[in-house]
């Protein structure tokens, strides 16, 4: 009998396959990082097929690292990077273009006119703020810029999916073309509320509606793997975008209850239960998951730089010759010395959505070492997610006692005294942070009867540490939102003097 369960998690810097056991424990592990290419300023691109082979080979890899064979595997789930966007032929299986990244500002000139217009119809369709971070403006891109791709969509040529929907095509051979509902949430032509492909929005993007995936729930069969993949076929049986996964993960399955995933970008989710309420306060509102006929919801705020600021550190002014080496070198002071960093290199999200924002570092002098610069770079993500929860609070018009983490930035035990400290409330991180990962084999194992009940699992999630807070410094926290609003006001600049 099979008794592994294999969650294939494709992330924006690299590609994983982790190996769980029935009792939630991690078997092994692999992962391989994938090239990230920025061919003008804003843009950010993936090869999709570099993307399929890194996930094909650490796939195998783990396997071998569990020293298992691929008939131990009763069911696959995959989890994503959500709303990075790929259009492929559907007779060859090339893509027509580089994968258009999550990240990527082309389309914020363009997103910025739809949102004048149709910004109040679209959130109320589909729960999103206009925004380049979501697929729909991808996809137009590709087709109005890729020569004779409109032609070949209009003809049913060609295919759209996020990450998901192109690993289960590869995967299947091209037998199964298929997203869930989390995806489908992040694409911008999707109705929440009807969970139905919204033709209005279709028309308004001009798509059409034959390139897009069947939209299935997180967790049933949606084929096997093909023969030529591995020596045996492999159910898939669960999928769900990377944030709404660490969500279940997380076992946040109750209404109030909310999670932090620190990654490259920091993403925060609420379980606001089964009915789609609108943020008042510039979150936005996404399914959860979809689980034996039940849908639920939640709200989000996304932050676009978050992991990587300590990624650009390293990379790119070498000041860290690796991340796991920030924590140390912030340690050795005891605060940033009036330094503030926003990382506002993707422009700033949740709950500014200001698309035309830049990087901005305040409070230099003679004085600022690579140390404050580093400690500087932690601050802003706790300060980051600290607005994001000032937002949700004010949504759910309750204090929020406690935060759920996961995501590597979390062995930073720095990093989450500080994000403690200016939530003013407990952060808690459980035994296995993987919880995007352990979500999608979750909803896979369910579906495929591995675990019986939610209830079964819930019992699998275990405490590691508490970070309590030891009390707020009211006069950082101002001089943070004044550097906000710094980078916001360089951004209407910058734009000011694009447009001119």
């Amino acid at each position: 009998m099979p008794n592994l369960i294999l969650s294939l998690d494709q992330g924006t810097t690299s590609s994983r396959a982790i190996v769980f056991n029935n009792h939630g424990k991690i078997v092994s592990i692999a992962q391989k990082e994938f090239k990230q290419h920025y061919p003008k300023a804003g843009w950010v691109e993936h090869d999709p097929l570099e993307i399929w082979s890194s996930q094909a080979t650490v796939l195998t890899e783990a396997i071998v690292k569990a020293g298992a064979k691929a008939s131990d595997i009763h069911a696959i789930g995959i989890t994503n990077q959500r709303e990075t966007t790929i259009v492929w032929d559907r007779k060859s299986g090339k893509p027509i273009y580089n994968a258009i990244v999550w990240q990527d500002r082309r389309t914020a000139a363009y997103c910025d006119t739809i949102k004048k217009e149709h910004g109040r119809k679209i959130q109320e369709k589909t729960g999103l703020i206009v925004d380049a971070y979501f697929s729909a403006s991808k996809i137009k891109w590709m087709l109005d810029n890729v020569e004779g791709a409109r032609t070949k969509a209009e003809a049913g040529e060609l295919a759209f999916g996020t990450v998901d929907s192109w690993l289960i095509w590869n995967l299947t051979a091209g037998e199964v073309h298929v997203t869930d509902v989390t995806n489908a949430s992040r694409t911008m032509i999707y109705n929440i509320n009807s969970l139905q492909w919204d033709d209005e929005l279709l028309k308004l993007f001009t798509i059409p509606r034959s390139m897009l995936p069947g939209v299935r729930s997180s967790s049933e069969k949606y084929g096997e793997t093909a023969g030529r993949i591995l020596a045996s076929k492999i159910p898939i049986a669960g999928i769900a975008g990377d944030q709404q996964a660490a969500l279940f993960g997380q076992m946040c399955t109750k209404k109030g209850m909310v999670k932090n995933t620190y990654g490259t970008g920091c993403f925060m989710l609420m379980n606001i239960g089964d009915k789609p309420v609108l943020s008042k306060n510039n979150l936005v509102t996404t399914i959860a998951w979809q689980l034996d006929g039940k849908t639920s919801y939640a709200l989000e705020g996304s932050i676009f730089i978050a992991g990587a600021v300590v990624q650009w550190l390293r990379d790119e002014l070498e000041i860290v010759p690796s991340s796991k080496d920030i924590e140390s070198l912030a340690r050795k002071v005891k605060d940033t010395n009036g330094v503030y960093l926003v990382p506002a290199f993707a422009g700033l999200g949740a709950p500014h959505w200001e698309q035309h924002a830049r990087g901005t570092i305040v409070g230099l002098t003679r004085g600022t070492s690579k140390a404050h610069l580093a400690r500087a770079a932690l601050e802003s993500i706790a300060f980051q997610t600290m607005d994001v929860l000032q937002a949700m609070q004010a949504d759910a018009s309750s204090t929020i006692q406690e935060l759920r983490v996961d995501g590597g930035a979390t062995v930073n035990d720095l990093l989450m005294q500080i994000q403690a400290d200016v939530l003013g409330a407990k952060v808690v991180r459980p035994e296995i942070t993987e919880t995007t990962a352990m979500g999608a084999a979750y909803f896979a194992g369910l579906a495929s009867g591995f675990w019986k009940s939610t209830g079964e699992i819930s019992e699998q999630w275990s405490l590691d540490k508490e970070f309590k807070p030891a009390g707020k410094d009211e006069d950082v926290i101002f001089e943070w939102k004044r550097a906000v609003e710094t980078a916001k006001f360089w951004a209407g600049y910058s734009s000011k003097n694009q447009n001119s």
